[in-house]
């Protein structure tokens, strides 16, 4: 069953594989798991950005939709909307190629921040106004240079 270093101890056969590479020792190379591994790297970056931009989108929504809330309310709300703004153009930074997923990374995602943005104004405390789901756009509103523009709160 754990018959190859792979399957007994990753992190052993990544240090094994790097100074394979290392010692260009191409031909002991495990390629089939280093080719899964790359592939599941490319996946991790685009999971990474689409998980900030869930959050991101949410909370821009929540700002926009529910801009009668308390002060303290929206505290909170700008505070991760600097984080996951600050995420996402980090992830930018670190893989430039993403630029190119950005449009399709708010597509995927928009629907799954606005879902979140409906279940936290139904969970609001301070007896605030519940919004109706909706008053929350089907599309999202909100174009990519908004969302990474690090002055735009969904106002």
């Amino acid at each position: 069953m754990y018959n190859t270093l792979y399957d007994r101890d990753l992190q052993l056969w990544i240090e094994q594989t790097i100074q394979q590479l290392q010692n260009h020792e191409f031909e002991s190379l495990d390629i089939e798991h280093l080719i899964e591994e790359l592939v599941d790297l490319g996946k991790s970056e685009r999971n990474t950005l689409k998980s900030n931009l869930k959050i991101l989108l949410a909370h821009l929504l929540k700002l926009k939709i529910q801009h009668d809330v308390p002060d303290s309310m929206k505290a909170s709300w700008y505070s991760s909307v600097v984080e996951h703004r600050q995420r996402v153009l980090d992830n930018l930074t670190d893989a430039p190629s993403l630029k190119s997923f950005l449009v399709e990374a708010v597509e995927k995602t928009y629907p799954d921040g606005r879902k979140v943005a409906i279940k936290e104004g139904i969970l609001a405390k301070f007896g605030v106004r519940v919004p109706e789901e909706s008053e929350y756009p089907i599309m999202c509103p909100f174009s990519v240079e908004q969302i990474l523009d690090e002055d735009f709160y969904g106002l």
